[in-house]
């Protein structure tokens, strides 16, 4: 199979969005991004899994029997969760108490787990690195924006920093779970206005040719 690493990107922020696209792993996605600095420890966290368990699984995955595959997989993700908390806790434990029990459920993040059935037990560990980082990156952007914009109406803030002044009445909805439901909704949307308009440019393009 042939490596285009900028369509794996492209797919990964973009075309297969996990969250806009793909829409996994919203449990967590919902409970964490009321805030930009706990989504960016979310995003980095959760990329760095995704990276290690799509490598170690790629390399293994000719030694994996299928029948127990699934179960293989959630072992090598336990593992690299397990290192990855502590590793927070350790230097993190801000963090560690903002996230609280969303970094263990990472194990079952279904990103995660779509990512290794899909992708990294069918390909080279190279690729599989590259959709790890590129899935990630599109993870992170994802949780970023909607986490900007309910800190933003919710609170006033943006990562702490106030914006506005006395006078703001924050929007309790937005950081509520029906609120990160209708924002999520709204963002949706305009992702998949934006992909009708880039397939839109692209048919016009063909047409003209």
């Amino acid at each position: 199979m042939k490596l285009d690493i900028k369509q794996q990107f492209l797919d990964g922020i973009l075309y297969k969005n996990p969250v806009f696209i793909q829409l996994l792993g919203l449990c967590s996605m919902l409970a964490i991004t009321t805030s930009v600095s706990n989504a960016i420890g979310m995003g980095v966290a959760a990329t760095v899994v995704l990276i290690c368990s799509n490598l170690l699984i790629s390399l293994l995955r000719k030694f994996i029997p299928k029948q127990v595959r699934i179960a293989a997989y959630v072992v090598i993700i336990s593992a690299f969760v397990t290192a990855v908390e502590l590793l927070i806790k350790a230097y993190l434990p801000a963090l560690d108490r903002s996230l609280g029990v969303f970094i263990p459920l990472i194990v079952v993040n279904c990103m995660i787990l779509a990512r290794a059935e899909a992708f990294a037990s069918k390909n080279g560990p190279v690729a599989s690195v590259i959709d790890g980082v590129a899935q990630g990156i599109g993870y992170t952007m994802a949780l970023l924006i909607i986490s900007a914009v309910r800190e933003v109406l919710g609170f006033g803030t943006i990562a702490g920093i106030q914006l506005f002044g006395e006078s703001f009445k924050p929007m309790g909805i937005a950081i509520s779970p029906p609120g990160g439901f209708i924002i999520l909704g709204c963002l949706i949307a305009l992702v998949n206005k934006l992909m009708h308009t880039i397939e839109d440019k692209k048919n016009k393009k063909g047409e003209d040719k």
